[in-house]
This record gives C-alpha cells, sequence and structure tokens, in this order.
C-alpha cells in the first residue's frame, strides 16, 4: 500500500478508516466479476470475511449460512464442548448449495410456526410428513391466524419441488417460468434436502463455499488463555474445527505466549490465531511463539468499551496497517478485528495489509443470529447485542466459579451489557449483508487495479481526509 502525500513513518497521529480515503488507479480488470477475494492465510475462505467470536452473533445457523458464502465464523469460547462439538457436526453435514429448511410436523401449530420461521432469512417453512415435504408457510400465512391452529389447516400444497441434482442456473429459470420464489429441494426417494430461493440460486452462482479437503462447511472456533489450554484445543480439533482462535482482550501478555506454545506442541495441521493486539512487537512476539495469524483490534467494536473505560486502545487503520507489514515481513497475516461500520472500512483493512476483516455487531442485527427477535414500541423489530467483556458475557464464562468469585468478576465488567441491532427490513439476512460489502469490496479492487487480495494491497493508493472530506463522501438521502 502506498500513501498519497508523506509516508505513514511520517504521521504525527495514528488513523482509523474514517481518516483516509483510496485513489483510483489504472485498471485492466472490466468486470468486479474478474477480481478472486479467497485468501492465502490457511483458513480456506473465499471471500475475506470472517464472523466474530461472540454469543450474539455466532451460531450454527450463522456458521452454515457465512461458510456457504465463502466466508468463515468463529464458535465462541463461553459454549461448553459438547455443544460446540455438535454445532461443527451439524455444520459439516450442511449442503454446500440447499438452504437448511425450518421444517415442522402438520398438527404443530401456527405459534410454533411463528417461533421458528423467523430462524431463517428465506422466511419459508416447510410442513413435513416423517422427512417427506406436504406443505410450505410463509410469514404472511401466519399472520391473523389463532396460535392453536394446526399448520395442516394453512399451509399451501401446491409447492414448486426441484430434484437434488439441479443446478443453481436451471433451479433460478425453472423458478422464473413457474412465478414461484422458492424450492424445495428433494431426493430421488422424496425426501427433503433443503430450500432453494431464486437469490440463493443466484448466491450460488456468484460466490464459492468455503469447504474443507471433504468439500464441508468450514467453522473456526475460540478458547480462551485460561485453564487447560491444550486440552480444550485437542477436543475442538477432535471435533473439527478448521481454525482455532487463541483469544483475550489483552494479546501482548505471557500467558498468551504460554497459551499458543501450548496449541503449537499439539501440531495442530489448522491455522492457530491468537490476540488481539495493536503493536508490531506484539505481532512479532506472538507469531514468534507459533501463531499463524495475528489478530488486530483493542476498542473499535461496537460492543466494547475499553477505550473509553481504560484509554487504552489504537485507531485501526494504522494498528492493522503496522502489524500487517511485521507480520508479512514474517510470512504470516493479520485479521482486522472491529471498527467496520461500511464496506469502504472492509476495503482499507484489507489496503492495510489484512488477510481477512472480523465483523461482529454489524451481523448481529439479522435473522442468523442466534439471538430471539424482539419488538419495540413502533413495532420494529431488533436483537439485542453485548460485549464479551459485559455482564451477560463474564456471567456466562463463570458459571462454574463459586458466586463470590462471580460478584468480584462483574465488578470490572467492561462491554456494553446490551445494546439494540435492528433488523433492516431491506437486508434482514446475513446473505443480505454480505453482498453489499462484497460488491463494495469488489469495486474498490477494481478502482485499485488489482484482481486479489495480495495484488490490492501492493497496489492501493491512500490518502488522508479531513471529517469534512469524509463528510462530503457521504451520500444525501434529502435535499439540502
Amino acid at each position: 500500500m502506498h500513501f498519497l502525500s508523506s509516508p505513514v513513518s511520517g504521521q504525527t497521529h495514528d488513523l482509523t478508516y474514517d481518516d483516509v480515503f483510496m485513489v483510483p488507479n489504472y485498471t485492466q480488470i472490466a468486470s468486479r466479476m474478474d477480481v478472486d477475494l479467497a485468501t492465502d492465510d490457511g483458513t480456506g475462505t473465499t471471500i475475506p470475511i470472517v464472523v466474530a467470536n461472540m454469543t450474539a452473533i455466532a451460531g450454527r445457523r450463522m456458521a452454515e449460512t457465512v461458510a456457504r458464502r465463502g466466508g468463515l465464523v468463529v464458535i465462541p469460547q463461553d459454549i461448553p464442548l459438547e455443544i460446540i462439538a455438535d454445532v461443527i457436526a451439524w455444520v459439516k453435514t450442511r449442503h454446500v448449495i440447499f438452504e437448511t429448511p425450518a421444517t415442522l410436523e402438520a398438527t404443530e401449530t401456527a405459534a410454533s410456526a411463528l417461533d421458528l420461521i423467523t430462524k431463517r432469512a428465506h422466511g419459508i417453512l416447510v410442513v413435513v410428513d416423517n422427512t417427506k415435504p406436504i406443505g410450505v408457510i410463509t410469514q404472511n400465512d401466519l399472520e391473523r391466524v389463532d396460535r392453536f391452529t394446526q399448520l395442516r389447516q394453512i399451509m399451501h400444497t401446491d409447492f414448486t419441488t426441484l430434484p437434488d441434482s439441479v443446478e443453481p442456473r436451471q433451479a433460478y429459470e425453472a423458478l422464473e417460468e413457474s412465478h414461484r420464489d422458492f424450492a424445495a429441494i428433494v431426493s430421488a426417494s422424496g425426501d427433503l434436502v433443503g430450500i432453494l430461493t431464486k437469490a440463493g440460486a443466484l448466491r450460488a452462482t456468484l460466490y464459492r463455499p468455503a469447504v474443507d479437503s471433504k468439500n464441508r462447511l468450514r467453522v473456526a472456533t475460540a478458547i480462551g488463555i485460561n485453564g487447560d489450554v491444550a486440552g480444550k484445543a485437542r477436543a475442538l480439533l477432535a471435533a473439527g474445527s478448521d481454525c482455532l482462535i487463541i483469544d483475550t482482550a489483552h494479546g501482548h501478555q505471557a500467558k498468551m505466549i504460554e497459551a499458543i506454545k501450548a496449541v503449537r506442541a499439539l501440531n495442530p495441521g489448522v491455522p492457530i490465531v491468537a490476540g488481539n493486539i495493536v503493536t508490531a512487537k506484539g505481532t512479532k512476539d506472538l507469531i514468534e511463539a507459533g501463531a499463524d495469524i495475528i489478530k488486530v483490534g483493542v476498542g473499535p467494536g461496537a460492543m466494547c468499551t475499553t477505550r473509553m473505560q481504560t484509554g487504552v486502545g489504537r485507531p485501526q487503520f494504522s494498528a492493522v496497517l503496522e502489524c500487517a507489514a511485521q507480520a508479512r515481513s514474517m510470512g504470516k497475516h493479520v485479521w482486522a478485528d472491529g471498527g467496520v461500520r461500511h464496506p469502504r472500512d472492509v476495503a482499507l483493512a484489507l489496503a492495510a495489509g489484512a488477510s481477512q476483516v472480523m465483523i461482529g455487531s454489524w451481523f448481529a442485527g439479522t435473522l442468523e443470529s442466534p439471538g430471539d427477535l424482539i419488538k419495540d414500541t413502533s413495532g420494529k423489530l431488533y436483537k439485542e447485542s453485548f460485549g464479551m467483556a459485559s455482564a451477560r458475557a463474564v456471567s456466562a464464562r463463570t458459571t462454574q466459579e463459586s458466586p463470590f468469585d462471580r460478584a468480584r468478576k462483574r465488578i470490572f465488567e467492561e462491554g456494553i451489557s446490551s445494546g439494540r441491532m435492528y433488523i433492516d427490513p431491506a437486508r434482514p439476512g446475513v446473505e443480505d449483508l454480505i453482498d453489499q460489502i462484497i460488491a463494495g469490496v469488489r469495486s474498490s479492487f477494481t478502482y485499485a487495479g488489482a484482481a486479489t487480495i495480495n495484488e490490492f494491497h501492493d497496489k492501493c493508493v491512500v490518502g488522508i481526509q479531513s471529517a469534512s472530506g469524509y463528510a462530503e463522501g457521504r451520500p444525501l438521502h434529502t435535499s439540502w
């Protein structure tokens, strides 16, 4: 990456994403579709998006959906090992093209359907007789229906089915011809395999799933630096984790070094990610301990109050820039963790040298996140998000400790205990946000004249702007 004027060493202060902009270069890339967003950091992703290991965001539905589009989800460390193993096994059995359907039997009630149908962004529930689809229900079908009404009374039996051998383009054309938005995908014996919407068929031609050597969707897991780190890492590897993230708020410390060495001694065969840090020295020390990837970011997250509580942190663009340069000099990589609010921020993190960008709260307000849908007083839907140093997260992490020790730790909580993340009616699913992000990032690459992530970092020209320069670039939704 090049600076438009003075080099970063000449700056008198650190920069965050709002402080910088990219200048267009000469390009020979004719289309955004000519851009390859696959990373070379060993994680196997085909888009540079990682969903943060936050319990309000990263669950099995999120893991399945994001991996199908080429990204990676990190399952949080606070979840019991046996449940994490179940999540990994579940994700590994999901179809790489077809979405997992929400299903109920015909004798179930509308109340059960209302609770389940919002767990999937496609908004469809399939009524089954054992494993055979016999009807479908949409969100509209459940409006103004008595909650005790059985589904057999309101389901539609006239619906489209397609064989599980169908190609995405064929499926789209079949749905277009039949004037349907979705199809139930069935096996040769008529068993329900999945759901495919018109949007899903299109996405299957635009994205490549992140899969392992057995063509199964990838999923990552997090561990902390306390307790039996090696034992937990060993259990996660046995369960099939594709990437291990050793995670703590302050990663440049002795216990982190010990934890990395303990995991490296297992010869895990998957990438080891460690963090969080914001300096070249921290990057160097963690890599020398055995980390493959360094997670960069202290305090930029929407749910994080670390900077306001402690004064500690660093503007994210400068942190990524410095840490990425150090990691590259050692043949390793960094992830930019936090601080992204717009697609431009993802592009700027990649320009600074990140191989992936980790996103948390931006994805909390989607139908795939684990939280329940809540209506505010105006009827708008939202989900609750919370930081991993908040009361809820600390409580979940310390369930095995004594009441006295738990009470002591509650005194020093840092993260926001609860924040409302509203569902965007135009983009209710995480795939909608991924579309928005990847479209912007692909365009950034074409402006820079780059076809790959490494080429983008090498060619990108960045300048520093004033606050009014940033404001100038924001769209106006009403006239002035």
